[in-house]
């Protein structure tokens, strides 16, 4: 294994209830003023907010409301948290959500303590940000693992550009799994799969052999796959959406990358979809993932052959890839392009956007061109 430094900063209350118990030991620490970050309301409708408002009073909070984060968070999105921020004085940033409102408030925490633009300090000088808002964060859906770490994915509508800020983790991070169980098969199933995709990508990622980091990926995907299918008999099992939670924790709290490079190509490619359009990102994985996997086979068979025999006990990765589309249908996800359901047209000439866009990855099996981008997203239609 190559070397590297491990520290997991995010203090995890996992289980039913663990907001009351994650206040009480957390929220002393901070002053007065709670911005209340949130999505389109539906935690207002299922009972979340009036209990986060209430357990927020107990410990003599006033709250501040950002609401109407959106999926795909924009980067106007994230300036208008920030104004909101300095504007109240906030003296802690609380994101009830899934994956988009998180990133976002990570985002604004960071932006929120620095007087230059977040994205040129990062793109164009190449310094990142060290400091920001103190903030926690309240998973209601999960599968992307954004309350693990300090990275951050934002749409940059100006630029035509979605992609990865690295921003402010969380302090303290609440996964009730009780706090999933609205939220829509679809929704929960394709957010799984953005687990699963993770742990694949990661696994791709360049490691020497026998790499614990590997066995580790192996096991998060095999668990994934077990659950996905245990909703899809009981979508309320508890239980399932439990480890489907930590599931998901575990894919993106650094844990599998320790001592090895990364792949991400695929999240790469459905980033810049997703700048484009605005179709559902663990639905855009679901599509883009097997064809891309076909599409390295050769550069990738030892990974795939033991993807194959440990997550879909197949004996080739011929087969095991095989699988994997057969799981996609099974899980009533999207097979190709056009059943993303996009208000905007998917045609090849915004396919040709898309690819030449792409960030490409050079540390994957094999590094891609921006053509091999564009026939992968042709063979996805």
């Amino acid at each position: 294994m190559k070397t590297f430094n491990y520290s997991y900063p995010v203090n995890v209350y996992f289980g039913k209830g663990s907001a009351k118990t994650a206040f009480s030991n957390e929220l002393k620490k901070y002053g007065s003023k709670v911005l209340l970050a949130y999505g389109g309301g539906s935690i207002k409708n299922n009972g979340i907010y009036d209990e986060i408002v209430s357990l927020l009073k107990e410990e003599n909070k006033e709250v501040i409301e950002f609401n109407g984060i959106m999926s795909n968070p924009t980067y106007k999105k994230v300036q208008e948290g920030v104004e909101l921020v300095k504007k109240e004085k906030i003296d802690f940033i609380l994101a009830v959500g899934g994956g988009s409102v998180i990133d976002c408030c990570k985002v604004i925490s960071s932006q929120a303590v620095i007087d230059e633009d977040i994205w040129d300090l990062e793109y164009v000088h190449g310094k990142f940000p060290t400091e920001g808002i103190p903030m926690g964060a309240i998973v209601t859906a999960s599968g992307t693992g954004a309350e693990m770490n300090g990275g951050a994915v934002i749409t940059h509508e100006e630029k035509n550009w979605k992609g990865g800020i690295f921003a402010s983790t969380a302090d303290f991070a609440v996964l009730d799994p009780a706090y999933t169980l609205t939220v829509p098969s679809m929704q929960v199933l394709s957010g799984a799969f953005d687990t699963l995709s993770h742990a694949l990508e990661t696994y791709l990622g360049n490691s020497d052999q026998d790499n614990v980091s590997d066995d580790v990926a192996l096991a998060i995907m095999k668990n994934t796959v077990v659950n996905m299918r245990r909703l899809l008999k009981d979508i309320n099992d508890e239980q399932a959406r439990s480890n489907l939670m930590w599931d998901s924790a575990m894919a993106e709290n650094g844990i599998l990358k320790c001592g090895r490079q990364t792949d991400f190509q695929v999240h790469q490619i459905e980033h810049q979809l997703g700048a484009f359009t605005d179709c559902n990102h663990g639905q855009g994985l679901a599509v883009i993932q097997p064809v891309y996997c076909y599409h390295i086979l050769n550069d990738a068979r030892e990974k795939l052959t033991r993807f194959a025999q440990v997550v879909f006990d197949q004996k080739t990765a011929e087969e095991g890839l095989e699988a994997l589309q057969n799981f996609i249908k099974e899980c009533h996800l999207p097979t190709t392009l056009p059943e993303l359901k996009s208000k905007v047209e998917i045609t090849n000439d915004l396919l040709k956007k898309v690819a030449d866009t792409t960030n490409l990855i050079k540390t994957n099996p094999r590094t891609l061109t921006k053509e091999e981008v564009y026939d992968i997203l042709l063979e996805c239609m």
